[in-house]
């Protein structure tokens, strides 16, 4: 049960196909982990090139969208999309570039943050996909953190993983499970957001 008096660690993620939904999950788990801390899992709706397409207000399931409200009300923020050619899905985009006020108003500065991505093959993007998502989050003042190699599955790994940020490979069919150093580095990425949180909170 969510206590009004814990710190809120926004998990915001677009999912097309339930991988990067998946890490997100593990992310909140290891933000949960951590006390004093609650995960708010958020998605953002698709886009469409066709202007009279719509998505409902409210998901058919899974997380709420996210509203500006989520960004002033975290103390941090974990982010993820999967890859297309390299960049944050075009949903994600979308949503960052309508966040103008929340830059004038600073509701982000100063707050850590972390980025995770999926990808269908194994070279797909990965490091390109995480490190553009950083950028929009520089720009917010964010202090962006990745993963260190005292995770000794960084060294290891044969699926994701990766310093920038946690990472999946999901196959071209997109039905590869996660591994146990993917499931691993993501539970302790969000552990490292929401410790890093906690401290910067002063609590």
């Amino acid at each position: 049960m969510m206590k009004p008096t814990n710190l809120i660690i926004l998990v915001l993620f677009y999912s097309r196909h339930g991988a990067t939904r998946q890490l997100a999950e593990l992310i909140a788990q290891g933000v949960e982990s951590v006390p004093g801390c609650d995960a708010r899992l958020r998605t953002v709706p698709a886009v469409s090139t066709v202007a009279e397409a719509t998505a409902p207000e409210v998901p058919l399931d899974g997380a709420p969208y996210v509203e500006l409200d989520d960004l002033q009300e975290c103390a941090g923020l974990a982010l993820g999309s999967p890859t297309r050619f390299g960049n944050m899905a075009a949903a994600m985009k979308y949503f960052w570039d309508g966040t103008a006020s929340e830059w004038l108003a600073g509701s982000l500065s100063g707050k850590p943050a972390c980025v995770f991505t999926s990808t269908g093959s194994l070279h797909g993007g990965q490091e390109s996909t995480l490190l553009s998502m950083m950028i929009p989050l520089f720009h917010h003042g964010m202090l962006v953190m990745g993963l260190p190699y005292t995770h000794a599955e960084l060294m290891t790994t044969s699926t994701g993983g990766s310093p920038y940020g946690a990472t999946h490979w999901s196959g071209i069919a997109g039905d590869k499970a996660i591994s146990e150093d993917e499931k691993r580095l993501a539970i302790a990425l969000g552990r490292r957001l929401a410790e890093n949180a906690l401290k910067l909170a002063g609590a």
